[in-house]
């Protein structure tokens, strides 16, 4: 086999297949990947993203984390009166929604082009414009919205078509519906234009001025100078043992990867978890994911930019702690706030064992698009979770993230390369994903599409499909259960790549986001 690739979409999946099938390496299969989400996911990502990519190198089991994820603007830009960001209603179903806020002075520095540039610079083989090319052509061509797209599409209508610029690619009267075609012809001037100058052509000249003129004009602060200035960062990747495997993930001033690896040491120390979607199993998921929160607590945000938070997190003494709180549990909890589940993910190993995990998202976006570009503006600094009360550091600062593209290790090999969208949820879906696999040995597309669990409050969210005996079990446990009558986003949209119980890859997409995966023979 010459690799496995999982995405959001199948046409994402199948562009990085297409690069594997080429001889092309797992980084380059993501790029390849990535720059076509543009066009096939574009409600979720897109040129004005950020993003994180977790590589796995198989010559030397090195691994590096490359943080594109998006920056404080306001470089060289004085302190004058800045528009108020705008509230925008978001109905995931009826009865249940939530207020988002978009606008110019939402939109943080985009780091997604300047992140697929590093890493080809560092990983890839084909040539640049090879893997800009599949994109530019569907651009032109048009996708079909599938129904997944679909309703993104409606939920998210406030905002892609909140402005003349946006209506012109999403819809002048009302929004796309599933099997109609989304063309984005101006985003495929702007990939060939990538392709001619490089990533360098986002950051400087005439693309940097029309973004940062785009935004400034209605009352935002990305500057010309913050673009110029944005820089990849190599990060050193969170790593921890569990059972006998090694989770590796985003590290800190990200807080998802950091959080999981938290929740999978308490784990391991609680022992096995029962039969898989048991009330003992889904109970114990619970229980971690309480202590993951409340690992959340006062000092943690700030330990996030300080530096050594993993070390002082992580010792034997918290952990060994928080794993004999789960098992005599007081009902304890401090909710979070929900956030949409607006990240993709992809996922590649290749056949010499190099994997590639990505994971890059625009919010529910900003509703700026920069006129002639297709470049839709992400909404970061409107994120509450990414800014709670507001606050915002010096410009050039990265935010924090949930975001957490993850590889687990066997004998220094990639046994899962995984990664999630779904906002605070996502760090639940890749947990249950990983203990699906390696504890209960499903195969990669059970574990994606097994029922899931989030702790919600005091709320225990039970997803479609779990037993209404276990959902009775849990109950008179004293969880305040919840349950939904079927799959839902609300649970993440996950995407993996893994090796099978002989050896072979297997690949999946989450059917809640419409994914899919292909195996390279």
């Amino acid at each position: 086999m010459k690799g496995a690739v999982a995405a959001g979409h199948p046409l994402t999946a199948q562009a990085g297949a297409e690069i594997l099938a080429a001889g092309g390496n797992a980084v380059d299969a993501c790029i390849a990947a990535a720059f076509v989400s543009w066009v096939t996911e574009s409600p979720l990502t897109g040129p004005g993203a950020g993003g994180f990519m977790l590589v796995h190198r198989a010559s030397d089991h090195a691994d590096r984390l490359l943080d594109f994820f998006v920056a404080i603007p306001g470089r060289d830009l004085r302190r004058a009166e800045r528009a108020a960001m705008k509230p925008v209603d978001v109905e995931f179903e009826p009865g249940l929604s939530q207020v988002f806020l978009i606008g110019a002075a939402s939109c943080a520095v985009p780091g997604a082009v300047a992140g697929l540039g590093a890493a080809h610079a560092a990983y890839a083989r084909i040539p640049w414009a090879e893997l800009i090319a599949p994109a530019a052509r569907l651009a032109r061509q048009g996708v079909e919205v599938n129904e997944q797209q679909g309703f993104l599409h409606r939920i998210l209508d406030p905002i892609l078509r909140a402005e003349p610029e946006s209506r012109r690619t999403y819809g002048r009267d009302t929004y796309l519906e599933p099997g109609e075609r989304l063309r984005m012809p101006e985003l495929a001037e702007t990939l060939d234009r990538l392709a001619a100058e490089g990533p360098s052509g986002f950051y400087r000249g005439e693309l940097a001025r029309a973004l940062g003129a785009t935004v400034q004009e209605s009352g935002g602060a990305l500057t010309e100078s913050d673009l110029e200035s944005y820089r990849v960062i190599r990060r050193r990747p969170v790593r921890v043992p569990y059972r006998r495997w090694e989770f590796v993930s985003n590290p800190p001033p990200s807080s998802g990867g950091l959080l999981i690896a938290y929740a999978l040491s308490v784990l391991d120390r609680l022992g096995p978890a029962g039969d898989p979607g048991s009330a003992h199993a889904l109970s114990a998921l619970a229980e971690v994911m309480r202590e993951a929160q409340l690992a959340r607590g006062p000092g943690f945000l700030s330990g996030l930019s300080r530096g050594g938070l993993p070390r002082r997190l992580l010792t034997d003494e918290n952990l060994d702690a928080a794993a004999r709180r789960a098992r005599k549990r007081i009902r304890q909890f401090a909710p979070e706030p929900a956030g949409l589940p607006s990240t993709t993910h992809i996922s590649v190993v290749d056949a010499r064992g190099n994997a590639a995990s990505l994971s890059a998202s625009t919010g529910c976006g900003s509703g700026v698009v920069v006129p002639g570009t297709g470049i839709h503006v992400n909404n970061m600094l409107g994120e509450e979770d990414l800014n709670p009360g507001g606050r915002q550091a010096a410009p050039g600062n990265r935010l924090t993230s949930m975001m957490a593209p993850s590889v687990v290790l066997e004998n220094g090999r990639p046994r899962l390369v995984v990664g999630s969208a779904g906002s605070i949820r996502l760090r639940a879906a890749i947990l249950q994903i990983i203990v699906n696999v390696l504890d209960h040995g499903l195969s990669v597309r059970e574990a994606i599409e097994a029922p899931r669990v989030h702790l919600e409050g005091e709320a225990l969210q039970l997803e479609g499909g779990i037993a209404p005996d276990t959902a009775d079990e849990l109950e008179a446990a004293g969880y305040e259960v919840v349950r939904w009558g079927g799959r839902n986003l609300y649970f993440g949209g996950a995407s993996a790549v893994g090796l099978g119980a002989k050896g072979e890859l297997e690949a999946a997409g989450d059917p809640r986001r419409g994914g899919a995966g292909a195996v390279v023979e």
